[in-house]
């Protein structure tokens, strides 16, 4: 219980409400007491005064010995919760109305006494002679006179009577009521103390009920807090914040299940492809080992030469492997400068042309009217592109069309590659850019194309903050283009402008 917020809570206010009750008891104690002495004294203030008037211990200027001791005698009977004591000036106790075993001071201190003839605010306590530290309320005079005084009448208003009547009171029945009632109403706050806490408690159950069923579905199966969000108490905050942790951390174990899913297809795509080129290059290999005698010099070479191809082919899968790892891993980041964007497309269809004519393809290169200054990663870019273009010469078949473009559009360059091959099935088209990803209709292979190089391009094109598009209809072409901010200049400015060349 006491390992609950509820018990720790409960237990607290249990504690402060008996330190109220025991604080309470102890300083209404004090001041009943201060009140009662101060009634008291204030009530028989003139006490001492009166008592030499009525009961004439002064006569001719002197103390009459004699009245004052019939006045002892009287006051033992009459009124025992007084004590009459006649003090010397310097407070020796000269005479007093108590039993003499009961007296156990000879002097009593003199500052309350002239504290209290001059006027002091009440109560002032003088010395007990009944005890050698007990102080009580008292009522002084000085006598005969105060003109000329040669002592003080010294009367203690609270006497051993009085206290066995006050501890009469303290037992009695309004008393015990009083305790009863004061014990009731710390009882009735720690029950709604404990009611309070509990309403209040209540939510931050429910809370920890939600947290630990989420851990306990292994962070699957999330039921919301739905509180007053942000605009309630700091319980309602708490909820929101784990609602909104919930949803990220579903988010985020979505992502690494889906992550995980593609790293397994990653691990099925590569060990296929790897084993194939592995296989045939051990097979080469061996078979040149084994027969290395019996094989003519033209056969070695084609031996030689499929090793060779098939090693190729295994560079440069894992060559498109790692490059695909840093891309998705955030490792690669471009290096953007300004530089033309038609000199950066002249620069690669160079590269084609001796593909092109083997396969007996146009290639085709369209320029703008004006010069585009583009600011990208030139390295990138043209990685990009390279692997556009071997993707359209793949898919194009003989006398077909492959053209490298570039427009200006609302202060854009846009490239684009587009062929005139096969063009794509519409259920392939959402998976074109899939990692190892070939499409349902079956082209020959010439072992040069390994599935990784539109995957490789659109994630290039998006570390440049767009978008590589795709656009298809089957046996009429297909276009991949994106778009690049872009800075124009006049044609003159630059030769390759307006231009289209077929190389």
């Amino acid at each position: 219980m006491l390992n609950t917020l509820y018990g720790k809570l409960a237990l607290a206010l249990a504690v402060l409400l008996g330190a109220i009750g025991l604080s309470y008891g102890l300083i209404s104690h004090g001041l009943t007491q201060r009140y009662l002495q101060e009634a008291q004294q204030s009530f028989n203030r003139d006490l001492a005064r009166n008592l030499v008037a009525d009961q004439k211990l002064v006569a001719e200027g002197k103390l009459d010995t004699r009245a004052l001791k019939a006045t002892f005698e009287r006051y033992m009977t009459i009124n025992p919760s007084i004590e009459i004591y006649l003090l010397g000036l310097d407070g020796a106790i000269l005479a007093y109305s108590a039993e003499p075993a009961s007296v156990k001071r000879d002097h009593v201190a003199l500052e309350p006494i002239r504290a209290f003839l001059a006027g002091a605010e009440l109560p002032i306590l003088g010395d007990d002679p009944r005890s050698h530290d007990a102080r009580k309320s008292f009522s002084a005079t000085p006598v005969p006179s105060a003109e000329r005084p040669e002592g003080y009448l010294y009367v203690v208003l609270r006497g051993q009577m009085y206290e066995s009547f006050e501890q009469l009171y303290q037992d009695s029945l309004l008393l015990r009521l009083s305790a009863w009632v004061l014990v009731g109403s710390l009882l009735a706050g720690l029950l709604a103390g404990l009611l309070l806490f509990r309403l209040l408690t209540h939510r931050l159950r429910r809370l920890a009920v939600l947290v630990d069923e989420f851990q306990r579905g292994d962070f699957a199966v999330y039921a919301p807090y739905r509180g007053q969000g942000a605009q309630g108490d700091e319980i309602e905050q708490l909820g929101a914040h784990f609602d909104r942790m919930a949803q990220r951390l579903q988010a985020l174990i979505g992502t690494l299940q889906e992550r995980d899913t593609l790293r397994r297809e990653l691990v099925n795509h590569v060990s296929h492809d790897l084993r194939t080129p592995l296989a045939a290059l051990h097979g080469y290999l061996e078979t040149l080992q084994i027969k290395a005698g019996q094989l003519t010099d033209a056969d070695r070479a084609i031996y030689l030469d499929a090793a060779l191809r098939h090693s190729r082919r295994l560079g440069r899968l894992v060559g498109d492997l790692f490059e695909l790892a840093k891309l998705d891993a955030h490792a690669i980041q471009p290096h953007r400068e300004c530089f033309a964007a038609a000199e950066l497309l002249q620069d690669i269809a160079q590269k084609y042309p001796l593909p092109a004519r083997e396969r007996r393809i146009r290639l085709i290169v369209r320029l703008p009217a004006v010069a585009l200054f583009v600011e990208a990663d030139i390295g990138l870019l043209e990685r990009v592109l390279d692997n556009l273009i071997l993707n359209a010469l793949y898919h194009t078949p003989p006398a077909g069309i492959v053209a490298l473009e570039l427009r200006a559009v609302d202060g854009t360059a846009t490239f684009a590659v587009t062929d005139t091959g096969h063009g794509i099935e519409p259920r392939d088209l959402p998976h074109v850019f899939d990692r190892f990803y070939r499409g349902s209709k079956p082209v020959k292979d010439d072992g040069n194309h390994l599935g990784l190089g539109l995957a490789i391009a659109k994630r290039i094109v998006e570390l440049h903050g767009s978008e590589l598009q795709v656009a298809s209809l089957l046996e009429r072409g297909t276009r991949f283009s994106f778009e690049l901010p872009a800075r124009s200049a006049a044609a003159r400015d630059h030769s390759l402008a307006g231009t289209v060349m077929e190389l």
